[in-house]
């Protein structure tokens, strides 16, 4: 039977994940507080109130300090804690307090990359990768079997997915492009793979580059795509645990 084994959401986009026993999802809706907000750097061209691709923020890919940042949110007060192996803890209101945050990481930032200046926030459908409200997943299946083909250890938490899947077979995610998932109570439409890029290569226990996931990606199936895009298409609540019903 598949199931879900672990909900994931990041409350700042290339900037921390957080672990979720349950969570309710909402038709055309990201998962709540999934990158609501986004850190753009000083390049970024912005509309306040707009989706804008990940060439606009500071993340994974281009500073992999990033992928070691924990997070953890405090939905009633509004605020994020963030932690990392090389930094002490950061509790702030991403609203009001953006130089505590980008004081704060500013050393994790590579000086030859354009440096992060605020938070840009976008409520409901998130500063998701994809320019509609995205949830994403990610077969822990095919996690193991690249770990193995790599002969290496692989975290899943290096692909940044929200919902993690057991019970499916190696790749099967693939074949559920264009069918309707029931999770829980919730139904959510997969769209399409997930296209990974370098962030992928970071070590999330400690933001070092150590593992050539996309070499191994192209050199086994001569493509880097891992996990897939659903859209929520009706609202309901999820756990860990809940079965997955491909209608």
């Amino acid at each position: 039977m598949t199931q879900v084994s672990a909900l994931w959401r990041h409350p700042i986009k290339g900037h921390g994940r957080e672990a979720l026993t349950d969570v309710t999802l909402a038709q055309g809706q990201a998962m709540p507080w999934d990158r609501r907000w986004a850190v753009a750097h000083e390049l970024a061209r912005l509309t306040e109130g707009e989706w804008a691709p990940c060439t606009n923020f500071s993340i994974g890919a281009k500073a992999p300090a990033l992928m070691a940042i924990n997070a953890r949110v405090d939905e009633a007060a509004g605020l994020v804690t963030l932690s990392h192996p090389d930094r002490p803890d950061l509790t702030f209101d991403p609203d009001r307090e953006t130089q505590a945050f980008l004081d704060w990481v500013r050393p994790l930032m590579p000086a030859n990359r354009a440096q992060s200046v605020r938070l840009f926030r976008l409520d409901g459908r998130g500063v998701t990768d994809t320019d509609y409200p995205s949830v994403s997943l990610l077969n822990l299946a095919s996690n193991a079997d690249l770990a193995a083909r790599m002969g290496a250890e692989v975290s899943p938490l290096r692909w940044r997915c929200n919902i993690h899947l057991g019970g499916l077979e190696p790749w099967a995610e693939f074949d559920l492009v264009g069918r309707t998932l029931r999770i829980g109570d919730a139904e959510l439409q997969v769209r399409e793979p997930i296209r990974r890029c370098m962030a992928t290569t970071a070590n999330p226990a400690t933001g070092a580059r150590d593992l050539d996931t996309l070499g191994a990606l192209n050199a086994n199936w001569n493509h880097q795509d891992f996990g897939i895009y659903a859209e929520v298409t009706r609202t309901g609540a999820i756990a860990v645990g809940a079965p997955v019903e491909v209608l």
